[in-house]
């Protein structure tokens, strides 16, 4: 019998909503053909898809980020404002293709409007400069009389973007960037970057590009950027992407102990550095490109195929981001429509792919709190690791008392478990919320859509203990009151 025990007084940290974030680039039909389709029957009339806005308001994001990725490292940000028909197209670099600028800045801040999240800015660190930043910042934020206020005016925006979130480069350890920068290079890139954005606007959140391949220099870029310009950033940003490429389950529901690895060394890393160099402010961090991502590597497009297996392991990664909510205060979803995404589109509709329901499912339901749950019981092997516990688990509590856990089975095999509250007794029915699929490589298409997909039903606590049988191979999420 597993055993999962609640006390709800042992609080870890507050989760920061940013969590639940997206990204956007302009890569393959995430922009064109998925957020925005000028003349398309189900655009609206500035050319968003409405089916995709309503998609996306059922993720709940409430912050993602813009322009890229890779994309950024060689964007002119003032190509893609005023009048659509005047914007130049582009040789874009990073992708191979050419980019028309029909959206751009403008587009993306009403589009985020539409869906009440916050825009998160990656300003060009590759082949672009300080000058370019600053002016980007005063164009979205700027209240005086300047050119480049009247400029956004001009533009049909009299109300500053107000943007608060502004990255600073992308991906900048990695060779395949344009501008790709040494620990050194970047610190120093960072800090006078970071300097002139905040003279602009004092009030902006700067993010810095640590790591994002891992390679042997991400300790030195983590301690000079904090030796640098410790008094300048506040998210400290780093990237995964995972996948089965061995078409190993066990080895794959294995990859929970790589995110508690890089998340406990980031966070020991950042915790060192801000004694060391006395920082007083909050520094945290930003894991702002994280999905599965595999099969469609070298693919037109990127439009990754998910299978239940995939949703299994999107839920692992959001119960390590809730684990470690002390440190995570974002974490950027990558990408939002079509490009390695949860949402896929075609001129007459979308689908839903498999990871969309537990990241549903976490955002709508995750309380403001998380609790430190004790669990033990079954155990299995997977790649290089041995005893690890079956059910992977997390859990929030909300403002009115509402308890949200959150488990996922990693077996083929149900597995029965007694969920123990340390304190009170269960108030009312549970509700209880699945994602599960006939077996772990099943996924939907246009013709079955729902062949992977969340279901719901209620069960009845009995005093501080209800027992529950957790389905093979599924995401299950239990919401209920402690009286």
């Amino acid at each position: 019998m597993n055993v999962i025990a609640l006390d709800p007084r042992r609080v870890v940290a507050e989760l920061d909503r940013n969590v639940f974030g997206g990204f956007a680039e302009h890569l393959g039909r995430c922009i064109y053909g998925g957020i925005y389709d000028e003349g398309s029957p189900l655009a609206d009339e500035e050319g968003f898809r409405k089916d995709v806005l309503e998609a996306l308001k059922g993720l709940r994001m409430p912050i993602i980020r813009y322009p890229g990725g890779n994309f950024v490292s060689g964007y002119r940000w003032m190509d893609g404002i005023g009048p659509k028909d005047e914007r130049p197209p582009r040789a874009e670099l990073a992708w191979h293709t050419v980019e028309s600028n029909r959206f751009g800045t403008d587009e993306f801040v009403s589009f985020c409007r539409k869906l009440g999240a916050e825009p998160y800015l990656v300003v060009n660190c590759g082949d672009g400069d300080m000058r370019e930043a600053r002016d980007w910042v005063e164009y979205c934020n700027g209240t005086a009389d300047t050119h480049l206020v009247r400029l956004r005016r001009r533009n049909g925006y009299e109300a500053p973007h107000a943007v608060t979130y502004w990255g600073i480069g992308n991906e900048v350890d990695g060779p395949w960037q344009m501008g790709m920068k040494t620990p050194q290079e970047y610190a120093r890139a960072f800090t006078e970057f970071g300097k002139l954005m905040k003279m602009v606007d004092p009030s902006i959140k700067l993010v810095a590009s640590w790591t994002s391949g891992w390679f042997e220099d991400w300790v030195e870029r983590g301690q000079l950027l904090l030796e640098q310009a410790g008094n300048l950033v506040d998210y400290m940003a780093i990237h995964w992407y995972v996948g089965n490429r061995e078409d190993d389950f066990a080895r794959y529901m294995a990859l929970s102990e790589l995110f508690e690895e890089r998340l406990s060394a980031t966070e020991g890393l950042l915790k060192a550095m801000l004694a060391c160099r006395k920082i007083k402010r909050p520094i945290y961090l930003a894991v702002d490109e994280w999905n599965v991502w595999y099969r469609a590597r070298g693919a037109e497009g990127l439009e990754e195929v998910y299978n239940l297996e995939d949703a299994l392991v999107v839920a692992l990664q959001l119960n390590a981001f809730m684990r470690h909510a002390r440190w995570v205060k974002m974490a950027n979803l990558a990408q939002i429509v079509n490009v390695i995404a949860p949402i896929l589109t075609r001129p007459d509709g979308l689908l839903l792919q498999s990871i969309y329901y537990p990241f549903a499912l976490y955002s709508q339901q995750a309380g403001g709190e998380v609790l430190d749950v004790y669990w033990e019981g079954d155990t299995f092997s997977g790649g290089d690791y041995t005893g690890l516990r079956v059910l992977d688990v997390a859990a929030t509590r909300r403002a009115d008392g509402h308890i949200a856990l959150f488990v996922v089975n990693r077996s083929t095999g149900e597995a029965e478990a007694r969920i123990s509250l340390q304190e009170g007794a269960f108030a009312g029915d549970v509700q209880c919320w699945v994602v599960n699929g006939p077996h772990i490589k099943a996924y939907n298409t246009f013709e079955a859509p729902h062949t992977v997909a969340l279901t719901s039903r209620r069960l009845e606590g009995q005093g501080n203990r209800l027992d529950v049988t957790f389905e093979p191979h599924s995401v299950t999420g239990l919401v209920f009151r402690i009286a």
